[in-house]
C-alpha cells in the first residue's frame, strides 16, 4: 500500500486529502471516505478536546489492503483544507456537500478508478447520501448515521438529561430552529448547544430526514450500523424501512466511533469486510 496527496480547488477555498493506494495494478475501485460532525481532519481525530475521534485512516488502509483504493480528506478549515475568512456563522450544512461533490468530480476522468462510492461516517453518512445525488456516484455506504433528523436526536439527548429549568427552554429552541426561526439571545446556559452563530447552521441541518433522502436516492446502499451504537440505533430500523433492498451489516459490540470493547479501531475490520464485500457486489452486478 501507499499514499499520495490530492488537493482540490473549490471557489469557497482549498480541500485536502489523502489517496490510500493498493499495491497492485490499477484499475481499482474507489471509495470517497466522509467523516462526521465537528472539525475533523483527513485521519478522522476532532479538533474539540475531549470528542472522540473515529479511525478513518485505519479504514482507508484496511481497504487499501483489500484491493480498494480511498480518498480521504480534511473539512474545511481544518488542517490543509484553508479556507480563508472561514466564521462559523456563514457555514451552512450545504457546504459539506458541496465539498464532497467537488471532491467526486475531481476524481472523475482518472482511469485508475472505476466510479467511486460514497462512504460517509455519522453526520458524513447523510452528506455522502446526499453528494451521491449530484456526482457520479456508483453506490453509498451508510455508517453509523442517523435514521431520523438531527434535531430529533438532539431531543432525545436532551430530554430527562437537563435540569427542568434548562430542559424547558432548550426544547423550545429546538421547536424554533426547527422551524427556521434564530434567536439572537439564547438562554445563557445553553450558549454552547445554541450560539448564535452556529444556529444558521443548525437550521440547514435539521432540513433533512435521512430516511427520506435515502428513500429518493436511486443508487446501492450499504448500511452499517454497530451493535453498541447508541445515537443511531433507534433510527437503524426506520432506515432499513426506507430502503429495504439495502444491504445491511451490524457489528457486534460496535460503537458510534468503531470501537469494540474501548479498542478503539475494534470495529474498522468488520466494517472494511463489509465495505469490500459490497463493492466487490457491485461488481458482479455490473458484469451480469
Amino acid at each position: 500500500m501507499r499514499e499520495e496527496p490530492l488537493d482540490v480547488q473549490t471557489a469557497a477555498g482549498k480541500l485536502s486529502g489523502t489517496l490510500a493506494l493498493p499495491d497492485r495494478a490499477p484499475p481499482w475501485n474507489l471509495v470517497l471516505l466522509v467523516g462526521g460532525a465537528g472539525p475533523t481532519d483527513r485521519d478522522g481525530a476532532s479538533l474539540v478536546p475531549g470528542q472522540e475521534g473515529v479511525p478513518m485512516k485505519a479504514l482507508a488502509h484496511d481497504l487499501a489492503r483489500a484491493g480498494i483504493a480511498s480518498l480521504r480528506y480534511d473539512k474545511r478549515g481544518v488542517g490543509g483544507s484553508v479556507h480563508p475568512g472561514l466564521r462559523e456563522e456563514d457555514l451552512r450544512f450545504r457546504h459539506l456537500v458541496d465539498d464532497a461533490v467537488a471532491l467526486m468530480r475531481r476524481l472523475e476522468g482518472d482511469a485508475r478508478w472505476r466510479a467511486p462510492v460514497l462512504l460517509g461516517h455519522s453526520e458524513g453518512a447523510l452528506i455522502a447520501a446526499l453528494a451521491a445525488r449530484d456526482s457520479a456516484a456508483r453506490a453509498v455506504a451508510y455508517v453509523c448515521g442517523a435514521g431520523e433528523k438531527a434535531s430529533a436526536l438532539m431531543r432525545a439527548q436532551l430530554q430527562g438529561r437537563l435540569p427542568e429549568v434548562l430542559e424547558l427552554p432548550a426544547l423550545a429552541m429546538l421547536e424554533l430552529l426547527e422551524a427556521e426561526h434564530v434567536v439572537a439571545e439564547p438562554p445563557e446556559a445553553l450558549s454552547l448547544l445554541f450560539r448564535p452563530s452556529l444556529q444558521p447552521y443548525l437550521v440547514s441541518w435539521f432540513r433533512y430526514d435521512p430516511a427520506e433522502v435515502l428513500e429518493d436516492l436511486d443508487l446501492p446502499l450499504l448500511l452499517v450500523h454497530g451493535g453498541a451504537d447508541a445515537p443511531a440505533a433507534a433510527g437503524a430500523e426506520r432506515l432499513r424501512a426506507a430502503r429495504p433492498d439495502a444491504r445491511w451489516v451490524r457489528v457486534e459490540g460496535m460503537d458510534h466511533a468503531l470501537a469494540v470493547g474501548g479498542n478503539a479501531e475494534g470495529g474498522v475490520g468488520a466494517v472494511a469486510e463489509g465495505v469490500t464485500a459490497f463493492v466487490r457486489s457491485l461488481e458482479i452486478a455490473a458484469i451480469g
